[in-house]
């Protein structure tokens, strides 16, 4: 993977808990992304320890694959977390190590007719990175579903995006799951509940939809063998789970 310099030249809160920060990205080979992949952060202890953690591209991508100079990522902070530590420290300016692109979850090549893009946190952002390409098959007659679950309506990451998109495409659903706190106003498909809530009232078709799984890991395993269960076959569910990598040696 490509050795890359991140330049941090904004940050901005996208709720209490989450911001979102854009870098510049450098390096000596061009950095050439698909929608849906992600990065490592590289980052070293004071013991010598270093360890890595991984970012979803953020950025709404101009084409599926693309060359980028600037990236945004969505960070939770986490209390005592190593990245939380350095990322929030950070200021425009400063500058740290990164490799990747990495992961295959992306959109395949072959048009499916109904897409189910499922999220909690910050695993929305592939689907944000996606929203051209999205575009582009909502044109060609497919049909997506963004779900994304968030116990209140402040965990609803980049959601301006994905309305924006249901606004202009009969197509494209954008499905808030909110499992705490209910909107004063809500949205046209607010649900109640966890996003698992949801697809279990859906039967889905072997033949013509695909499913993509982001984000808490015991959502993608729950999610995971309800959408097994309802037949679908595990090539047709696509997961990327978030954790954190054990702390190694430099």
């Amino acid at each position: 993977m490509t050795p890359l310099k991140l330049t941090m030249l904004s940050r901005e809160a996208l709720n209490d808990n989450t911001v979102n920060m854009a870098f510049a990205v450098s390096s000596e080979q061009p950095f050439v992304v698909i929608a849906g992949q992600f990065l490592r952060l590289h980052f070293t202890q004071d013991d010598g320890l270093e360890t890595f953690r991984s970012y979803s591209v953020a950025s709404i991508f101009p084409e599926e694959k693309t060359t980028l100079d600037q990236i945004d990522i969505a960070v939770s902070w986490v209390p005592g977390g190593l990245a939380t530590e350095r990322l929030s420290q950070m200021q425009v300016g400063d500058q740290l190590e990164a490799t990747g692109p990495y992961g295959r979850f992306c959109l395949l090549p072959d048009r499916h007719e109904r897409y189910f893009l499922i999220a909690t946190g910050t695993g929305v952002t592939p689907y944000r990175a996606m929203l051209n390409e999205i575009e582009l098959r909502l044109q060609a007659g497919s049909e997506f579903y963004v779900v994304m679950g968030a116990q209140d309506a402040t965990g609803l990451l980049y959601e301006a995006d994905f309305v924006a998109m249901e606004q202009r495409y009969e197509g494209f659903h954008y499905v808030p799951c909110l499992s705490r706190q209910q909107r004063d106003k809500p949205g046209p498909n607010d649900q109640s509940g966890y996003v698992q809530q949801y697809l279990a009232q859906h039967e889905f078709d072997a033949e013509n939809d695909i499913t993509y799984l982001c984000g808490n890991p015991n959502m993608v395993d729950d999610a995971y063998q309800l959408l097994k269960d309802k037949g679908l076959p595990v090539p047709l569910i696509k997961r990327e789970k978030y954790v954190s990598p054990p702390i190694r040696k430099k």
